[in-house]
């Protein structure tokens, strides 16, 4: 065989080890979800919440006549912020976050699950973000799979 054959096979070899050593480590380090499942809470009259986004959550609700609302608080988890899919923002990143919230301290990934007027289930994943010191929603949407 030539020197450059040689050169080629060596290169293609190494090539290989690389792509199956990054697969493998993405494999084992996990490649996607929460790391603590989440389980739903049930939000009603005599629910204690947790936060101000759970505070908001209940108020909100509770004027609109909408109790029991069921949800899943994910918190400041970045896979799963990395999941979601919303009308403004589609997979963020906290520094993505950052730049259309001037003044970012904190945000939070939210599912709600409640039944509308007609008693149909509703669910949606909410982004919230606490800017300029109060919370707002960030955006709406869900989670990829």
């Amino acid at each position: 065989m030539s020197k450059t054959v040689k050169y080629l096979i060596y290169f293609l070899a190494f090539d290989a080890v690389v792509v199956v050593g990054y697969f493998g480590f993405k494999a084992l380090k996990g490649g996607g979800g929460t790391a603590v499942a989440v389980d739903w809470v049930t939000i009603d009259e005599s629910y204690a919440p947790k936060n101000a986004v759970e505070e908001f959550i209940k108020a909100d609700a509770e004027v609109r006549g909408g109790l029991p609302v069921n949800i899943r608080n994910y918190g400041r988890d970045k896979k799963v912020l990395a999941r979601f899919k919303g009308k403004q923002f589609a997979q963020p990143t906290e520094n993505i976050l950052s730049l259309f919230f001037k003044g970012l301290d904190d945000w939070m990934v939210v599912d709600i699950k409640y039944k509308n007027e007609n008693e149909r289930d509703v669910q949606r994943t909410i982004l919230y973000v606490f800017a300029d010191k109060r919370w707002t929603v960030g955006d709406a949407g869900s989670l990829l799979k």
